[in-house]
């Protein structure tokens, strides 16, 4: 399996990269996004050999044809293990009707991915890509240093899953006031040495930017050897495809379609499906469920992107306006032409307007719907599922949740509603709606008494570079003087 940029095609694009590449690259040196040359196929018979199998030989599975020669079998075997065997439950993520299906209803199901370390979907990528980085850093004697921005859920789960690895160091940059603050200290009360916090005074979108510009500045990049753990590396969304084959193999495949419901900000869980479906998963069609940050609606229904400003929300982590994954499917829309996608982004950047041609828009009509609930619509499905289903839901699943029954096709196919994050990590919005105040798990049940830690930047990128500058360069001067101290061995 080779890996090429959006992008490419560009004059100086790289040859296409393997997998390790691409894990260890995040972000194109173009500033175009990795994915593959061509999707890896699955026949039905070989779905079908997948049923009622654990999740990790599923996850083995679906992702061997991607990592290639990158990882031998059995080491790639235990490092998925190992990250599945810090979820509260042996099946990762469980799938449970809402309701009881009927011979002419396949009903609503709900797929529960908040049952890692850090109660949300984010985990069941990360706890494995951060075991990945750290294998492929310690056999080449390598040290990484992650940027990253997070609209809530991505850096918890980010830092959770590299805290206290030698080889990793990671900066992690929220938006300052605009994550709940259950998903703030779950950041800022890591203190681990490897970790450094970063409040940003600005919007995820901004955070986004100060990201990017890190990369962009290729000398900056190399100097600290950056990788990225968002969803713009591929090997998140990799990990992601595998609950979409997990989830459509408990309800029939490849027998029978699914549909999916997915709560979107920044597209990289929804193109998770996207990828499955290229792959040869039995989908019939995905909505695409967001917030008053309606971009991406607004895209499906008109067949263009237009930026707008970033409104604060009950759902903190789809307050985004540019999402960044969106590229991915872009690329497809675009005829998988790098030069001509590469022009149209750099166009929406200059005018914040993007638009793709009638072909196109009916081919991605054909498989996608999109709506968006604002925050009192929010509120009425949190206590909608409360009342029908007994079913506590955080705002962002009780969009997916409301929005996938406004848009349900054909109701002999059984939708499929992400629900990605536990909604103790959202109790006020929770609280509003049902009158009931989730309670955190017994295991970070202290979290709200523990000492917190971040620093607070302006958005500017040259203050985040100076800022990483001095925090690595204290990080080698602390390494030199530990070797030196060392007692030397006479032979």
């Amino acid at each position: 399996m080779r890996y090429i940029s959006t992008r490419h095609g560009l004059q100086g694009n790289p040859a296409p990269l393997s997998f390790q590449d691409v894990m260890l690259a995040g972000l194109a040196r173009d500033g175009g996004l990795y994915l593959p040359e061509s999707w890896p196929q699955f026949s039905k018979a070989e779905i079908a050999a997948l049923r009622d199998k654990p999740y990790a030989e599923v996850a083995f599975r679906v992702m061997e044809p991607f990592v290639g020669d990158s990882f031998g079998e059995p080491t790639f075997r235990r490092l998925i293990g190992e990250a599945y065997a810090t979820f509260d439950t042996p099946d990762v993520a469980p799938l449970r009707p809402l309701g009881r299906p009927t011979r002419t209803d396949a009903g609503l199901h709900l797929l529960e991915l908040f049952h890692g370390p850090t109660l949300a979907f984010k985990d069941v990528a990360l706890q494995l890509l951060g075991r990945l980085l750290d294998h492929t850093l310690q056999n080449h004697g390598q040290h990484a240093t992650i940027v990253g921005a997070t609209s809530g859920d991505t850096g918890s789960a980010a830092i959770e899953a590299v805290r206290d690895r030698r080889t990793i160091d990671i900066f992690m940059l929220h938006p300052r006031g605009r994550v709940s603050e259950v998903q703030r200290r779950q950041m800022t009360t890591v203190l681990a040495p490897n970790v450094h916090n970063i409040a940003v005074q600005g919007t995820f979108d901004d955070c986004q930017d100060l990201a990017k510009a890190c990369f962009n500045d290729l000398a900056f990049r190399d100097r600290h050897a950056l990788t990225a753990v968002n969803s713009i590396n591929f090997a998140r969304v990799m990990a992601q495809i595998v609950y979409y084959f997990w989830a459509a193999l408990k309800l029939g495949a490849p027998e029978r379609p699914v549909a999916f419901a997915v709560p979107t900000g920044n597209f990289g869980n929804v193109y998770a499906g996207y990828a499955a479906r290229q792959m040869g998963l039995p989908v019939s069609h995905f909505v695409v469920a967001a917030n008053a940050n309606d971009i991406l609606p607004r895209f499906f229904e008109q067949g263009a992107m237009t930026l707008a400003g970033v409104v604060p929300t009950l759902s903190p982590s789809m307050d985004i306006q540019i999402s960044s994954n969106f590229e991915r499917l872009l690329f497809d829309l675009y005829g998988r032409d790098g030069k001509v996608l590469a022009e149209a982004m750099a166009a929406f950047r200059r005018t914040g307007t993007l638009a793709v041609g009638a072909n196109a828009l009916g081919g991605v009509r054909a498989l996608f719907d999109a709506g968006r609930l604002d925050d009192p619509g929010t509120l009425q499905a949190i206590a909608d599922a409360s009342r029908r289903f007994g079913e506590t839901l955080d705002p962002h699943t009780a969009i997916g949740y409301a929005v996938a029954q406004q848009h349900r096709r054909d109701p002999k196919v059984p939708m499929i509603v992400l629900a990605t994050a536990h909604p103790a990590k959202f109790p006020d919005a929770v609280q509003k709606a049902t009158g009931v105040r989730p309670p955190l798990p017994s295991r970070i049940d202290d979290l709200m008494d523990r000492t917190e830690r971040a620093d607070r930047l302006p958005n500017d990128a040259e203050a985040l570079k100076a800022l990483i500058d001095e925090r690595m360069s204290a990080r080698e001067q602390k390494g030199r003087t530990s070797r030196a101290a060392r007692p030397k061995v006479r032979t």
